[in-house]
């Protein structure tokens, strides 16, 4: 009897330790406090003609890692970003809210990858967070990057909200 019950007994082992394993942890939200501005990149703002951009990277220069624009009082934002080669979405995170954003895609004529575009509304709770937070991250091929604010600049995400609302 003994004999009978011993494949048994093992293979409920193996189930159970099967079972135990742990489960792959999501990466550590940002917090403000582990945030740091990288050095040479900031947000900009600029305004023409009834159109505003805010765009992410080295002043004066086509290291653009995230732009917004917008039609004045329109609602809406229209989003720049680089991705990989045939990606078909922008995904963004701010302050625990994330959003994937359904994107089109053409060769990036700079950088490696794609010129990727998306429209959403600016009511969004991923860009309210971001108007609030006055820091969003984006998600690519796994990777996150946090695009932070130098000291004193962090107004002008809010300029750019005021703008197109």
């Amino acid at each position: 009897m003994g004999r009978v019950w011993a494949p048994v007994v093992a293979l409920a082992g193996l189930t159970a330790a099967c079972a135990s394993v742990e489960p792959v942890a999501a990466p550590a939200p940002i917090t403000a406090s582990t945030l740091t501005p990288t050095p040479g990149y900031d947000w900009f703002l600029s305004v023409d003609q009834g159109a505003a951009r805010l765009a992410y990277g080295v002043e004066t220069s086509d290291d653009l890692k995230l732009g917004l624009d917008c039609e004045t009082g329109s609602g809406k934002v229209d989003l720049v970003a680089l991705g990989k080669t045939g990606a078909s979405e922008i995904h963004l995170e701010s302050g625990g809210d994330t959003e994937r954003f359904r994107a089109e895609g053409e060769p990036s004529q700079i950088h490696d990858g794609d010129l990727l575009t998306a429209t959403a509304d600016l009511d969004t709770p991923v860009l309210q967070r971001f108007r609030r937070l006055g820091w969003i991250a984006q998600w690519v091929d796994g990777e996150r990057a946090a695009y932070v604010p130098q000291p004193g600049s962090e107004i002008n995400v809010e300029r750019f909200f005021a703008l197109c609302d």
